[in-house]
């Protein structure tokens, strides 16, 4: 379950959704959280109303059995957060063992099953298991980056203030 916080920066987003299109793990989400992404995004001028949208419309369509229904009636039974409830009531309903998240104090009382984990620690799990297909991943999406053009080392900066022990994972491996 992608919690809508790491769902908005643009280059974390689009490693997680490149990770989870390679087959790395099963992405979940619900209208909520990517209601959240939308506001977000646009609250922060980073991008339009009609992109944000576009967007979400996208990652739907790329997606379509990532979105979780049904777990509203779960809501009120969740001792996390108040506010990210619905988040933990929908890993619930998902069958999720992982709540990737960038404040993990939200879930410290989730249901038993199901973990949160920082995107950090999350994407080092993911790269433990299949380093070359993560660099893979990686190389093509700086390759893929056309606005502006970046390189792998600039992607891997960009990142780096995001997920550090991961890029630090990588770096490691790279040098080998």
């Amino acid at each position: 379950m992608l919690d809508a916080n790491v769902l908005y920066p643009f280059s974390l987003r689009d490693t997680l959704l490149r990770s989870a299109e390679a087959g790395l793990f099963q992405v979940y989400w619900s209208e909520q959280i990517l209601e959240e992404v939308r506001c977000n995004l646009v609250g922060n001028s980073v991008v339009t109303h009609e992109q944000a949208q576009r967007l979400c419309s996208k990652m739907i369509e790329a997606f379509p059995e990532a979105m979780v229904t049904g777990h509203e009636v779960l809501i009120s039974a969740m001792k996390n957060d108040e506010k990210d409830r619905h988040v933990a009531a929908a890993a619930m309903k998902a069958g999720a063992e992982v709540i990737v998240t960038s404040n993990t104090k939200h879930f410290q009382d989730i249901p038993e099953g199901i973990e949160a984990q920082s995107p950090d620690e999350f994407l080092c799990n993911l790269f433990d298991l299949e380093p070359d297909l993560v660099i893979g991943l990686l190389e093509q999406q700086a390759a893929d980056l056309q606005k502006p053009r970046r390189s792998l080392e600039e992607l891997l900066t960009g990142l780096a203030k995001i997920v550090p022990s991961f890029i630090a994972d990588v770096r490691s491996h790279l040098q080998r």
